[in-house]
């Protein structure tokens, strides 16, 4: 059930073709309706990686465009630089469709982030610093449950945003109460936003 709890979506350069063989498999043994279940898998994820920038551009007045926006994380899990199948990747090319600034800090990934985006790389910024990452912007969100991210002084950070400022947690790994008492309007998967009005 671990690739199932409510997240921004699952990752990792082999999750999705061994699905995807996992299918064929099951195709092959006639095992039709497992088949399908873990297509579902697939389709699912990949919904709720768009479901999370529709979710982003309706709750901040259905416009992103011209909008700093910081990406706290590309890696597909904690711990790693590796970004194969990263959400992030889906979700940093929507929201640059919806034409927003589009910055993205990350404490191993950037290398490979640079590389995953390497068409559109004119039009992102790539930033080691969390804070600077997110000074101006109107916008976080959190892709990628670094721990350091836990420990961040978000009261400077909120301080260095654009207000009202937005904190969509993609992950379910901060402290949501916490931010909400700083003043952010928090987002987050399968639970009630906290937001002021």
């Amino acid at each position: 059930g671990k690739f199932l709890k409510a997240s921004v979506g699952f990752g990792g350069s082999c999750f999705k073709k061994d699905i995807l063989n996992l299918v064929y498999l099951c195709e092959t043994y006639g095992l039709h309706e497992v088949a399908e279940y873990w297509r579902q898998v697939v389709k699912m994820n990949e919904y709720q990686e768009r479901r999370f920038v529709d979710r982003m551009l309706k709750e901040m007045f259905n416009t992103i465009a011209g909008k700093r926006i910081a990406l706290f994380g590309f890696a597909f899990k904690a711990d790693t630089g590796d970004t194969r199948e990263s959400p992030a990747i889906l979700v940093a090319r929507e929201l640059l469709e919806e034409n927003a600034h589009v910055v993205i800090t990350d404490p191993q990934a950037l290398e490979h982030a640079k590389t995953d985006l390497a068409d559109v790389i004119d039009r992102v910024i790539f930033e080691p610093n969390p804070y600077k990452a997110a000074e101006g912007a109107h916008a976080v969100a959190l892709l990628t449950e670094w721990k350091e991210y836990k420990t961040l002084d978000y009261k400077k950070i909120y301080d260095s945003m654009v207000q009202p400022a937005f904190l969509f947690d993609g992950r379910n790994h901060l402290n949501h109460q916490a931010l909400f008492d700083i003043g952010f309007n928090v987002y987050s998967i399968g639970k009630t936003p906290l937001k002021h009005h």
